[in-house]
């Protein structure tokens, strides 16, 4: 007997998923058939989207709320698609475009028309994640010529750095000494040990 399936994806841990279950809960699927990946869509080996694709039979139906629900990218998307619809044999309804409905007109123009809004949908899924993309570098450039900034704290240096940097540098003590006495690794030191050089030089 044919079965709905719904599948949920959303991109991170702290993502609030309750409005997709919802959308797909009006459709009368069972909440044992829903199936949910809490990743970020640049991996597309999502568990429960495998495990998914292993149950589901010809004639089945899957429900998903937004097309970008199955792949990163265009191509990924349309390869998806291919990959249930015509591999698979199972029929797909898009929540929020009821023309990518494959239930309806299975004849050619029907299966032409899906085919077609299908291409659409996805170049412009893409397109905005690549604005999206665009909009958040354009953000990280900003904020960085406000010198706002990224990556990890850097430690200030231990108090004795300057004094065992000297010693290291007249040859008074050793590299592993003085990074002993800085308590830090020995290529540590030398890497802050060889950055103040630099900074000694271009202040010249």
């Amino acid at each position: 007997m044919a079965g709905a399936y719904g599948y949920i994806r959303v991109s991170s841990t702290d993502q609030n998923e309750s409005r997709q279950r919802i959308a797909l809960e009006r459709q009368a699927i069972r909440s044992d058939r829903i199936f949910m990946d809490k990743l970020s869509g640049k991996d597309f080996q999502r568990p429960q989207y495998q495990a998914m694709l292993k149950k589901l039979r010809a004639g089945d139906l899957l429900c998903i709320t937004s097309i970008d629900r199955l792949g990163r990218n265009y191509e990924e998307i349309l390869e998806q698609w291919r990959i249930i619809t015509k591999e698979k044999r199972v029929d797909i309804l898009v929540l929020d475009m009821p023309l990518l409905d494959t239930r309806r007109d299975k004849n050619l123009l029907g299966t032409f028309i899906a085919d077609l809004v299908l291409q659409v949908l996805s170049f412009v899924a893409q397109n905005e994640r690549e604005n999206i993309r665009s909009r958040q570098a354009e953000g990280i450039a900003a904020a960085k010529g406000r010198g706002v900034r990224f990556g990890r704290k850097i430690k200030p240096l231990p108090d004795n750095f300057l004094e065992n940097c000297d010693l290291w540098r007249n040859g008074q003590i050793s590299g592993l000494e003085a990074a002993r006495r800085c308590r830090m690794p020995q290529s540590t030191f030398y890497r802050k040990a060889g950055r103040l050089r630099e900074n000694d030089a271009n202040s010249v």
